[in-house]
């Protein structure tokens, strides 16, 4: 026996369809809505975990001047600037007692261990130091990381070839690093003690630069504010001592203050080195996004300009015969970048 349904039934088995209709709708863009905010929140989090001042801004500091401590702020200003034709005679009386330490050098106790010339680097004859002098003409280099003096001697040879009166000022400690031992077996070693500095010595000596290349043999930070005290200014300075990144990022913020305002080019190598993944690049760009700058890589090192020598002058652009392609750069500063 069939069923046979009037018109009140079939209203209800349609309005029946509908209801359901409506409800599978409305399930369906709950979980699409759903699924769009978990989205955003992967997003914000992972925004959080790789970039701090995205976090910083997105909570209760929304200035990062006003942050109480020193990670993000250096707070050390320097002297007003001493002339230039003062600062070789003033840090050979601060540091050395008014006598060059090319005076009567080498001490008898050492030169049977010198080589008459070690000169070693890496990167250290790049296009980008011809480049910058060019640009800057500069007066006064300070290179934070000298070792056996290669990047100043190339420099100094630079800057005498363009009829420049360059000083050059070399901040190292001159201790290597641990294990240093097994890769310079002819740099002569005792008590723990590498004769780096006094290689250096020899190869600057050597070189016929004892005019243009000082020493100031302490570590990055304790020179560089004995510097600011002074008052000295430089017109372009090369970071390339330790690279690991806080090491990098504190060098970067206190030698910035030595930067001569309006002309000031800081440089440095290792752009792409991945100690520490990659400490030295991810030290660059969050000192340049604090600061408004523009990294330029050119080659395996990095350029950041003061905002005024930016607009001026812009001469120097990417070496496009070292610099990685465009795609691949970006691609590798994406997935690099992930301050600690």
């Amino acid at each position: 026996m069939g069923i046979q349904l009037g018109n009140g039934g079939r209203k209800h088995w349609l309005l029946l369809l509908l209801l359901g209709l409506a409800f599978f709708a409305g399930l369906m863009t709950s979980l699409f809505l759903n699924i769009q905010s978990c989205k955003e929140v992967f997003r914000d989090r992972s925004a959080e975990v790789e970039d701090p001042v995205l976090l910083l801004k997105s909570q209760a500091e929304p200035d990062l001047k006003s942050l109480p401590s020193d990670l993000f702020t250096f707070h050390y200003t320097c002297s007003e600037a001493a002339p230039l034709a003062e600062v070789r005679s003033m840090l050979l009386n601060e540091i050395f007692d008014g006598v060059s330490p090319f005076e009567g050098f080498p001490p008898p106790h050492v030169a049977p261990f010198l080589r008459k010339q070690r000169i070693k680097g890496w990167g250290s004859k790049d296009k980008v130091f011809d480049d910058l002098l060019k640009e800057v003409r500069p007066q006064l280099i300070v290179e934070l990381g000298t070792f056996l003096g290669a990047s100043a001697i190339h420099m100094a040879n630079i800057s005498q070839s363009m009829k420049l009166q360059t000083l050059i000022l070399c901040i190292d400690d001159f201790r290597g690093w641990p294990g240093f031992r097994h890769t310079f077996k002819d740099i002569h070693q005792e008590h723990g003690q590498a004769m780096l500095y006094h290689q250096f010595l020899q190869n600057v000596i050597a070189t016929n630069l004892t005019h243009t290349i000082l020493p100031v043999p302490f570590s990055t930070t304790s020179a560089i504010a004995k510097l600011c005290d002074l008052g000295i200014q430089a017109d372009m300075i090369e970071v390339d001592a330790a690279h690991d990144f806080h090491s990098a990022w504190a060098d970067i913020n206190w030698a910035w203050a030595l930067l001569r305002p309006g002309v000031g080019i800081m440089f440095g190598h290792d752009y792409y080195l991945r100690a520490d993944n990659r400490g030295v690049g991810r030290a660059v760009h969050l000192f340049a996004r604090l600061k408004g700058l523009h990294v330029q890589p050119h080659g395996s090192h990095w350029i950041l300009r003061r905002p005024s020598l930016s607009a001026a002058r812009s001469s120097v652009v990417s070496d496009p015969n070292h610099v990685r392609s465009g795609k691949r750069n970006r691609r590798w500063q994406e997935t690099s970048f992930k301050y600690p």
